[in-house]
């Protein structure tokens, strides 16, 4: 029996069957510590692949290269990243994207070893439902197209020894400094042929000071018409408690609601409200969203 009355601990965050998504602080009173703790209904799961991925697992994707190609030009993961650190700016934070996590995972076998490492992170978390945003990266020095790209993340869900534990879908996202219209055009497709696959939504991201986000207008107009959730990267609430990038920010989603109950006073039964709340941002469908709540309902059990 778990006394529902005691402090929020590391073991409670644990615990807790978790669906990854966005927690949000609203401010109520100009005082910085007086909020209110809401879960709006425009949130939706949050994760990316890519910034979900460990700086150890990195790390030995790296040491694999290295070892293949002693000339290749990457520096170590954990040199450019030191475990802990994590005070990183914003421009430095995009720069580590660019010049080291997509070089490293430009092939099939990298692509596939980092997802399965997302996927046991998440999964020893406590996550129990997973949206993983993810770019449809071509990469013609390694023979990838996007299909192949999307075709290996989806096989790779598929073989998950654990999925029956934790539901895995995916968002296609277009970087909104890099994509062009006919480019999001032939990602929408992408998504839209792969929709029985796990494929729920689509998504706006990327640097948030490049781009012309109107461009796009056409594009999630089209996603929308075929019932592909939508979901922007923009400034929707004051302040956002979750991490988009577990691996770059190392912060799992477990501390995550620790953080929220140590500062905003959250406790127990608020935050077993708050997964409840969770369910019903989801882009997995009715089916998905029952499942939830039976395991949520289940775990409520062990205090009565």
């Amino acid at each position: 029996m778990i006394d529902l009355s005691a402090p929020v601990d590391s073991a409670f965050t644990k615990a807790l069957p978790k669906i990854e998504v966005k927690i949000y602080l609203q401010t109520i009173n100009p005082h910085p510590s007086h909020f209110k703790l809401t879960t709006p209904p425009n949130t939706q799961v949050h994760a990316h692949l890519s910034g979900s991925i460990s700086r150890q697992c990195l790390h030995e994707i790296w040491k694999r290269k290295k070892q293949a190609d002693p000339n290749f030009p990457i520096e170590d993961p954990l040199v450019l990243m030191p475990p802990g650190k994590v005070d990183y700016t914003l421009q430095t934070f995009f720069q580590v994207f660019s010049k080291l996590i997509y070089q490293l995972c430009d092939d099939l076998e990298s692509l596939t070893y980092a997802t399965t490492s997302v996927l046991e992170s998440f999964l020893n978390d406590g996550v129990r439902y997973l949206e993983l945003r993810t770019i449809p990266r071509a990469s013609p020095s390694s023979n990838i197209t996007r299909e192949t790209y999307l075709t290996t993340i989806l096989d790779t869900i598929a073989a998950f020894p654990s999925k029956n534990k934790i539901s895995v879908f995916l968002i296609l996202a277009l970087d909104r400094g890099n994509t062009s219209p006919t480019e999001a055009l032939e990602i929408i497709d992408l998504a839209i042929a792969n929709k029985a696959r796990g494929v729920v939504g689509v998504d706006l991201c990327g640097n948030p000071t490049q781009g012309d986000v109107t461009i796009y207008r056409d594009a999630f107009a089209r996603a929308k018409a075929h019932g592909l959730g939508v979901t922007l990267h923009f400034a929707e609430t004051p302040a956002s408690g979750d991490t988009d990038d577990v691996g770059f920010f190392c912060s799992p989603v477990s501390n995550e609601y620790l953080l929220a109950a140590e500062h905003f006073g959250v406790g127990r039964a608020e935050m077993l409200s708050m997964c409840e709340k969770s369910v019903e941002m989801i882009f997995g469908g009715e089916e998905e969203k029952q499942r939830l709540r039976e395991i949520i309902l289940q775990f409520k059990n062990q205090f009565f």
